[in-house]
């Protein structure tokens, strides 16, 4: 079927092969997608790496100006910890526990 085909062919029969179209495609593209992923275990061995869960990290730092602001020291360092760091604060100033016991 090419274009010239479809432009000559009546709206009523058009719609009806998209509407087979609509029925056709998710059955095929989930077929496509087991026959790449059983392909792709085929060249890893069939063994892929399953990454295990990260234990909860408790923050343990927090910014005094906004208390619900709290970063558990890991990643990038947030903007709220530079300023306070900046301003002269330690970073032992803003350590969550120091501030329960205070």
């Amino acid at each position: 079927m090419n274009e010239r085909t479809l432009e000559v062919m009546p709206a009523d029969t058009l719609w009806a092969l998209r509407e087979k179209i609509d029925r056709m495609l998710p059955a095929k593209l989930v077929a496509e997608k087991h026959e790449l992923e059983r392909r792709l275990a085929k060249l890893t061995g069939g063994h892929q790496k399953i990454r295990r869960p990260y234990p909860q990290v408790h923050p343990k730092y927090f910014n005094p100006e906004n208390p619900s602001q709290t970063w558990a020291g890991r990643g990038l360092t947030p903007r709220w910890f530079s300023v306070q760091l900046e301003g002269g604060r330690s970073a032992e100033d803003l350590r969550i526990h120091k501030a329960i016991a205070a």
